[in-house]
């Protein structure tokens, strides 16, 4: 077996449910007032000509529905490799990003303030020089920091078992 697949940590996230709840209302009431527009619309004096029905249809009713979908599916895997730390955001990563344990100088769990500090769930670029983050919801995840002074937070809702599963694998290197 080799060095890559033997797997010591893995965790799977996805956006807290209230979260998804808020943008699917959110992308309802989208859909509801684009068929409003779109009915005062018709009924006026000056119809749109199909183009201008099939740009309004798209964009009132397909674009939300996108966006509720595409938040559905949306989820962060961590895994601890004996090789390194490998991160993937379904579906903006379609291969795992690797960090190389060798390249890190520390790794700490900590609590942090997701909008204050990042602007948000996601993945993110820090306020502040606080560095990248990826996370998807709750407020804790391991700190890491690489040896030319780079950041990245990976959230975690067991950051105390990421944080041991990736010291382990910085002191067998």
């Amino acid at each position: 077996m080799n060095k890559e697949a033997v797997i010591i940590y893995r965790e799977e996230q996805s956006f807290a449910a209230w979260l998804r709840w808020l943008v699917n209302i959110t992308m309802a009431l989208a859909v509801l007032l684009s068929v409003f527009a779109l009915d005062k619309e018709l009924r006026g004096y000056n119809p749109p000509n199909t183009t201008e029905l099939v740009i309004i249809i798209l964009a009132g009713v397909g674009v939300p529905i996108a966006i509720a979908a595409l938040f559905y599916f949306l989820k962060l895997e961590t895994e601890v490799r004996a090789d390194g730390l490998y991160i993937r955001f379904v579906p903006f990563h379609i291969h795992f990003k690797k960090f190389a344990v060798d390249d890190l100088s520390e790794c700490y769990a900590r609590r942090y303030k997701p909008i204050r500090e990042y602007g948000g769930w996601g993945i993110r670029c820090g306020l502040s020089g606080r560095g990248r983050a990826y996370n998807v919801s709750g407020n804790k995840g391991v700190q890491l920091v690489f040896k030319g002074g780079r950041k990245l937070l990976i959230g975690s809702q067991k950051a105390e078992k990421l944080q041991g599963a990736i010291r382990s694998i910085m002191k067998r290197s």
